[in-house]
């Protein structure tokens, strides 16, 4: 058995001339999370659809679980799981029924899709709802029997269109905590996300694609490292043009998004004692984290 889970060579996607998935190559080894970041409209979605074979590339190759890509689509995907980036359960079913009639796609046999349902109820921690129909369910609990749909077939790889988007903080580091579980089982990810946070505590490697094709790869501490490698300094409120041009002398480099200055220092002291006891200004002294690779790869300006 291959050593990577699925590997993207130079694909490109284009819609009305325009590419959408630009020469993008990457590769996920078994048993890794990958995450793939970039802003809206990045073409995270699309490279998704691509390599599950729901869109057909206009260039390069895709293998996913030893099958080349789309050519053997159907087969591949019998052995992955997908988490869409919205729900699609069916609101007339209650959890159970969800469970049982996606086990149908892979022709489970009724008996071994009853055999199974208790563990991914347990798994996904919906037992006690296992009869309640989906509008029932909270957005936390219809994201979890989401992902315990996805692992009906037990699958080798897991496909996770931004998995935690929408959910409170309880629910979202109930995924986080479901997911590690799967890794420790030896599972594959492909992850997709908006929370930095989501991406430092669950992958391994992460690829930041912009405009459709990668600008950057790597581990998320050797990421911040590379670019990034100090201390922030975030000052916030109405800052006086003197302070301001004493904290740009004083910073590496300065960057500012509303009333907030980022000041990039590796001695942060000197900084921090020009701010000491002055008025209206509050401040943050902090580690660099992916939030701050992320803005300055693809910048601090909305993408709609």
């Amino acid at each position: 058995m291959s050593a990577t889970a699925l590997a993207l060579h130079d694909v490109c996607k284009l819609y009305d001339g325009k590419p959408v998935v630009d020469s993008l190559s990457f590769s996920v080894a078994r048993g890794e999370c990958y995450g793939l970041l970039g802003p809206n409209g990045a073409g995270k979605t699309t490279t998704l659809r691509l390599l599950l074979g729901l869109t057909t590339p206009d260039g390069g190759s895709i293998r996913l679980g030893g099958e080349d890509i789309p050519i053997h689509a159907p087969a591949a995907r019998k052995r992955v799981g997908v988490v869409p980036q919205f729900d699609n359960l069916d609101p007339d079913f209650t959890v159970r029924e969800n469970l049982e009639v996606f086990g149908r796609y892979f022709d489970i046999p009724k008996n071994e899709m009853r055999r199974r349902i208790p563990a991914l109820l347990e798994f996904a921690r919906l037992t006690q709802k296992a009869d309640a129909r989906v509008n029932q369910l909270s957005g936390g609990m219809r994201r979890r029997l989401t992902l315990a749909r996805a692992l009906v077939n037990d699958p080798d790889i897991l496909v996770l269109d931004e998995p935690t988007t929408g959910l409170d903080p309880q629910a979202r580091h109930l995924i986080w905590e479901r997911l590690k579980s799967l890794l420790a089982e030896g599972k594959t990810i492909l992850l997709t996300t908006h929370f930095m946070e989501e991406a430092e505590r669950l992958c391994h490697r992460l690829c930041v694609i912009d405009n459709g094709h990668k600008i950057a790869e790597g581990t998320p501490p050797g990421l911040i490292d590379q670019e990034i490698g100090c201390d922030v300094v975030e000052v916030f409120g109405d800052i006086p043009a003197n302070l301001r041009d004493t904290l740009t002398a004083l910073a590496e480099r300065v960057e500012t998004s509303g009333e907030t200055l980022y000041c990039y220092v590796r001695e942060a002291e000197p900084l921090l004692l020009s701010l000491k006891n002055t008025v209206g200004i509050r401040y943050l002294h902090r580690p660099a984290n992916l939030e701050d690779v992320f803005l300055k790869l693809t910048g601090r300006e909305m993408r709609d």
